[in-house]
């Protein structure tokens, strides 16, 4: 793995708190909420190099298929990274776990033929930024695979989402923005949007502002007219 020297601080993210909270709840929502279904589905058909944004507590590496020569996963956030660092050992295919920030990625250009975003796009400080960064590592061709969080259809929920995105919902939820749209920003950084589905999780029972997601593929363009 190549990567490049860029001026950020090693812990651009630090939620202590929050790192805490996500890895128990995280756990339980792969286990009894089907989003682990929704990472195998996210992962399946992958190959090659892969860079993965945000991956938490790591629970993505488990679903990459053995085509997958390698994976770079980044993780601003301490006590994740450590964390993912432990699954990566239990991964089966290689995964290189190191710091870094969405909007700064520390790799060099056109270097993966994929990358990973998931639930990472509604945490980034700049989002138009790190979807740049992450078109700039791509390979022309290249695959984007995403699972995030998306503002809801309707308008009842949709408005709940703007409250908490303005509120407590970012303070609480490491920086979370419910209330941001996926698919408008990845057209609007110059992806070529493959196909891809709404989602509710959980599917039954109460909504959340964090409910509506969507789950799909971007396809870095092969020129760039």
């Amino acid at each position: 793995m190549q990567l490049r020297s860029r001026k950020l601080p090693r812990d651009a993210v630090h939620h202590p708190v929050f790192a805490r909270f996500y890895a128990r709840m995280s756990v339980t929502a792969d286990l009894k909420g089907g989003v682990a279904a929704y990472r195998e589905e996210l992962l399946a058909g992958l190959s090659g190099r892969v860079i993965e944004i945000g991956a938490g507590n790591g629970l993505n590496f488990a679903h990459y298929p053995g085509a997958v020569s390698e994976v770079v996963a980044l993780e601003p956030e301490r006590s994740l990274r450590q964390l993912a660092v432990r699954s990566g050992l239990r991964a089966e295919v290689p995964v290189d776990v190191v710091p870094g920030a969405a909007e700064a990625l520390p790799v060099k250009s056109e270097a993966f033929d994929a990358a990973v975003a998931s639930l990472v796009l509604c945490t980034v400080r700049d989002l138009p930024k790190a979807l740049a960064e992450i078109r700039r590592v791509l390979r022309p061709g290249g695959e984007l695979r995403f699972f995030e969080h998306g503002l809801a259809p309707g308008r009842a929920l949709a408005a709940a989402q703007r409250t908490a995105d303005r509120t407590v919902w970012p303070l609480l939820f490491g920086g979370c923005h419910t209330a941001r749209n996926p698919l408008a920003a990845i057209e609007a950084a110059g992806f070529e949007l493959g196909t891809y589905r709404r989602l509710r999780i959980p599917e039954k029972g109460v909504q959340f502002p964090s409910s509506p997601c969507v789950l799909g593929v971007a396809r870095k363009p092969f020129t760039t007219e």
